[in-house]
């Protein structure tokens, strides 16, 4: 490393510090935002995303190099809007302070738990769903009461240059703060004493942040990855399940961390919903390489990383099948067609690490015990999705697997209900935020005892054996002997 990029990132680091301090300063001169000014930071919110959306939607446009606008709207702006909605209804209701049960050595006291700011949250935004993935976690900070600093991601750099511009022109520099740059911008930005830090990526780099926030005690929520499995049961319309699961894979070109990520199909049916999933994506896009609807991936390392994963899976005895309905030549462009891929191995790298592209590999199962053993034996996923009518057997499968979220006869979809929590579970993530959870996640729930005039210690305290403490003790016996 040169003399002069150490001092730049002395520079930057100096300068991250500075911010996170500025804004430190400022929650200390106002710890509880009020419900009106919490609500007020909302609404701004609103009022900013639907006057940038249009500028938001040709960012993201041009950092992929092409990605349908209509995506960008319905998975990244209409998302927000729809939680700052949810959580502005909710807000006041959230905040009030909770009663709880006060055990009997307390008798005359009253207990309850108190909800408030944690301070400054850090957001660190992966490149997929630049929009979406900064600005939904910072309405959950800002329904706690919190201030944020957003790391945009530089591989979209121009959506972040752009939600720089929309949230300075909309907040104080002590509410908000956005920093642009590289992975040496990011890697410091991790680095700092965060009252809470957000980071949603891969899980390699997951273990990093967490180690890195460890050295500052800092809590984390990680929304990581994984595998994402589909199992189709074979009673269910094998035509049905295809065009459910093609809706989703399609979505972002498949570059969506819940997306599905491997199909566990009846053995019998491999090559029927093959054949039926190709024929529903092909419905959604009759053509690719000038195709606005259809998603470019993000960079020509992705690109080249998806194409040598299924070289690899050739070279290793796969059965690879290109999806590309109008038979085009991709020279120009880093659009990539869905592929289909059968006759896979665990030595294979398409099983072995999260897809995130247009690739689908299809695993043949016998019984449904096989297939939830096989689910099991890798790690916990992000999502999980089963498709089969019979209740009592999907009731079955939340019973048996772990995953952070599950649809049912869906994909994907979990993730943009505002009343439910998500997060991940193991190398998949820890933590929640959307709706509830976020505001929860975002406070710190403090624990308060409150007694009155009558001070029962004074009754049953030493010296030990006196009448009180006698009465009091066979009583409590008496409530705790063996059940």
């Amino acid at each position: 490393m040169s003399a002069k990029t150490v001092i730049e990132l002395d520079h930057t680091e100096n300068e991250l510090r500075v911010t996170l301090s500025r804004m430190r300063q400022a929650y200390t001169r106002q710890p509880a935002p009020t419900d009106k000014e919490r609500i007020d930071r909302l609404n701004r919110l609103h009022n900013a995303v639907v006057d940038y959306k249009d500028r938001l939607i040709a960012a993201a446009d041009a950092d992929f190099n092409g990605r349908s606008g209509a995506e960008t709207l319905m998975l990244e702006l209409m998302p927000v809007l729809e939680g700052i909605r949810y959580n502005r209804k909710n807000l006041r209701k959230w905040m009030k302070q909770s009663r709880r049960h006060t055990p009997l050595m307390l008798l005359g006291a009253q207990t309850k738990v108190h909800y408030q700011p944690l301070g400054v949250v850090g957001i660190v935004v992966p490149w997929n769903f630049p929009i979406f993935l900064g600005l939904s976690p910072l309405v959950g900070a800002f329904a706690a009461g919190n201030r944020a600093m957003i790391k945009a991601s530089e591989f979209a750099p121009r959506t972040g240059d752009v939600l720089k511009e929309m949230l300075a022109e909309t907040f104080s520099e002590d509410e908000v703060a956005v920093v642009t740059g590289g992975v040496e911008v990011a890697t410091e930005f991790t680095r700092l004493p965060f009252d809470h830090l957000v980071f949603t990526g891969s899980t390699q780099v997951g273990r990093i942040v967490m180690h890195a926030a460890a050295d500052n005690l800092t809590p984390v929520t990680l929304e990581l990855g994984g595998k994402s499995p589909a199992i189709i049961h074979d009673s269910f319309p094998i035509e049905e399940a295809a065009k459910r699961i093609a809706f989703g894979k399609g979505l972002n070109a498949g570059q969506v961390c819940v997306s599905p990520d491997y199909i566990l199909v009846p053995r019998g049916k491999v090559d029927a919903f093959a054949d039926a999933f190709i024929k529903a994506f092909t419905k959604h896009y009759p053509s690719l390489a000038d195709n606005a609807d259809y998603t470019s991936i993000i960079t020509d390392r992705q690109h080249d990383r998806l194409l040598d994963t299924v070289r690899d899976a050739e070279e290793k005895g796969a059965t690879v099948m290109r999806v590309n309905p109008a038979d085009e030549r991709f020279d120009h462009t880093r659009k990539l067609p869905m592929h289909v891929i059968k006759d896979v191995s665990d030595d294979m790298r398409v099983m072995r690490e999260e897809i995130f592209g247009p690739l689908l590999p299809l695993v043949p199962y016998d019984t449904l015990d096989e297939a939830i053993a096989y689910v099991n034996g890798r790690d916990r996923p992000l999502a999980l999705y089963y498709f089969d009518w019979d209740r009592g057997r999907a009731e079955r499968i939340l019973r048996e697997t772990h995953s952070g979220g599950v649809c049912i006869n869906e994909v994907m979809t979990h993730t943009i209900v505002d009343d439910m929590p998500f997060g991940g579970v193991g190398p998949s993530g820890m933590g929640h935020y959307h709706g509830k959870e976020g505001f929860l996640n975002f406070s710190k729930a403090k624990g308060v005892v409150r007694k009155g005039r009558l001070d029962g210690n004074a009754l049953i305290g030493a010296p030990w054996g006196n009448r009180y403490f006698n009465l009091f003790v066979t009583f409590q016996l008496r409530r705790f002997r063996k059940i």
